[in-house]
């Protein structure tokens, strides 16, 4: 429905338009539900209240909540194809990219302006049930594959993975965007859009840099084969929330998952927020070990960010113990959020830190510190949900090589070679 129809007063409109404008303000309320209190804390009371109405006329128009929620993730998904398909209109795979970058931001600045509705947070998705979640998960693949052949160089030089690749972490670069643009004012857009620009499409390796990462053990044989522990209970936990989500892992699925008793499971964690925040602080630990690790050596700032970024692509992409997706943190309660937030952003700026060293070095190049560090995190964070597309690569070095070099070399570079 477009601005000029929203303005009609409803009494004038006819009435199928009538429906579609009370259709379309109850998935603007869904929307902010979910995006406040992730998919768990939608509820249909919740939503008629928001939008005036008692909940027998919301179930009118959606007949279960199951059904609310996957309209409202599909319209979210919607927008960002409309997105990608209008940029894939320009000439050239660099004016695709600026044009990509520039719609997003226009539509940024009008969400802070509120001109435009937020865009959904996708990150309960997984927690839908069947049909719904394998249809809209599908949606989602064709978003990235679309987005791939948009960002094919105009000579077709790049491979098909690498393609892949470069959409995936271009998309999370603009989706985690959201968690970290309020630290700026709506005036400042235009100067972070140029900046993540110059990022995503040169990367911040300096000219002539080879790739040759040293993976670090960041876990130290912190995990006892065998033994139920803690920290069997945050592996298992975090393997069922990054592939379902939050609300598709229940204690007893995660009990089950071990071959133990619900009793367990509280023995060693008080609940489901609990186990959230301790799987976050566990892989918060790792991120900070790779990094502590490539402080404390002698190497050069690049050898520093390409090693820890490598050794936590190695965490994604053996999938023994991945790393916590963010996209959990929308279902734990707001007063919890911040924290987890605050860390991360710790993170970033111990990336944004060593990016500065490199700077004074000349062995990174010159870019925006605190918007590559955090495009870095997530790109990482993005990478368990690559884990196909790794295990079909040749070896794993290779798979870790292809992902990491689309932030190290940009979107229109070429990866180098191996060092032998």
């Amino acid at each position: 429905m477009d601005s000029v129809t929203r303005n009609i007063p409803p009494a004038s409109l006819a009435p199928s338009d009538r429906f579609q404008e009370k259709r379309t303000r109850i998935l603007e309320a869904a929307a902010a539900e979910i995006n406040a209190r992730g998919l768990k804390g939608l509820t249909l009371v919740g939503v008629a209240d928001a939008v005036g109405l008692n909940t027998t006329s919301v179930t009118y128009y959606f007949k279960r909540k199951e059904i609310l929620a996957a309209e409202t993730l599909q319209h979210a998904i919607l927008r960002y194809g409309t997105i990608i398909r209008a940029a894939a209109d320009a000439p050239t795979v660099d004016t695709r990219l600026h044009k990509l970058l520039a719609l997003f931001f226009d539509l940024f600045t009008r969400i802070r302006l509120n001109q435009a509705q937020p865009l959904t947070n996708l990150s309960d998705l997984r927690a839908l049930k069947e049909p719904m979640r394998s249809t809209l998960i599908q949606d989602c693949i064709t978003i990235v594959t679309d987005l791939a052949t948009a960002l094919r160089p105009d000579d077709g030089s790049t491979s098909r993975a690498l393609d892949i690749a470069r959409a995936q972490v271009l998309l999370e670069a603009i989706r985690w965007a959201v968690a970290w643009l309020p630290q700026y004012s709506a005036a400042d857009f235009p100067r972070v859009q140029a900046r993540m620009y110059d990022l995503l499409a040169h990367g911040f390796a300096p000219k002539g840099a080879i790739w040759a990462p040293t993976i670090y053990d960041i876990d130290g044989g912190d995990a006892q084969a065998g033994e139920i522990s803690r920290e069997t209970f945050l592996r298992a936990a975090t393997h069922l929330i990054n592939e379902r989500g939050y609300r598709g892992s229940s204690v007893e699925r995660i009990a089950a998952e071990l071959n133990v008793s619900k009793g367990s499971f509280y023995h060693h964690l008080k609940g489901k927020d609990d186990l959230v925040l301790a799987c976050f602080d566990r892989s918060y630990a790792r991120v900070s070990r790779a990094q502590r690790i490539a402080l404390d050596s002698d190497d050069s700032a690049w050898t520093r960010i390409t090693s820890s970024t490598a050794s936590l692509l190695e965490v994604q992409f053996n999938a023994e113990f991945p790393l916590l997706r963010t996209t959990a943190l929308q279902a734990l309660p707001a007063d919890l959020r911040g924290g987890v937030l605050r860390r991360s952003n710790r993170m970033a700026q111990r990336f944004a830190g060593m990016m500065v060293d490199g700077m004074a070095e000349g062995t990174i190049r010159h870019i925006d510190p605190m918007i590559a560090s955090q495009c870095l995190i997530s790109s990482l964070n993005a990478a368990i949900d690559f884990l196909p597309w790794a295990k079909a690569r040749r070896t794993r070095e290779d798979a870790i090589h292809l992902y990491g070099s689309v932030l190290t070399f940009g979107i229109l570079g070429k990866p180098p070679l191996l060092q032998p």
